[in-house]
């Protein structure tokens, strides 16, 4: 007996993906544009948790039983949110900037169902030993991180060699906290 309802990921993330499947959860993807923006003065987690809210509200009208699962992962230092970076220079920069620091990652997650919006998130401390630029630089070229939040992915070459502690969810880092998840999929069924 299925007490998880059918899952749509609204999200092209491969990471997320191989959680789900990990996590023995069906799902199907389908995929909306959304404008990714947000209002001045939101903090972090606010910042994950609006886009994450927007990332669902595209489905509002157009889903039946099915759960909308969206989510939004951050990374900031110093309150800065470093989003994707736009080129191989970009990307450079935000490495140096976060090594040998504490950063935070942040991932706003939405899950809509029946009408209805469950907005939460998980904060993750990642702590990078001080990277030289030939590592950093090695790092970039072979992975081409453009298409991930501060420029790294945890389970890549940066993460095996750089990172000397986390405090908190791993696959938060990766992309989506997968306990938290799990736990709010079956409050759904209840």
């Amino acid at each position: 007996m299925n007490i998880i309802p059918p899952i749509i990921l609204a999200s092209k993330s491969p990471r997320r993906q191989e959680l789900l499947r990990l996590m023995d959860i069906d799902f199907r993807v389908v995929l909306k544009e959304v404008d990714e923006s947000f209002p001045d003065g939101l903090t972090p987690t606010e910042v994950a948790l609006h886009i994450a809210r927007k990332k669902a509200e595209a489905f509002d009208e157009t889903v039946g039983d099915e759960v909308v699962l969206t989510a939004d992962t951050i990374v900031c230092i110093d309150g800065l949110i470093l989003g994707k970076p736009e080129t191989r220079a970009h990307a450079i920069e935000m490495l140096q900037m976060l090594s040998g620091r504490v950063h935070q990652v942040i991932t706003g997650v939405c899950l809509l169902y029946k009408g209805r919006y469950n907005n939460f998130y998980d904060l993750t401390e990642v702590l990078f030993r001080k990277l030289s630029d030939a590592e950093i630089s090695n790092y970039v070229d072979k992975y081409q991180p453009l298409d991930k939040a501060g420029s790294y992915g945890i389970q890549e070459l940066i993460g095996l060699i750089g990172i000397e502690r986390i405090e908190g969810s791993y696959t938060n880092v990766v992309g989506l906290p997968t306990q938290k998840v799990y736990a709010q999929l079956l409050n759904l069924s209840k």
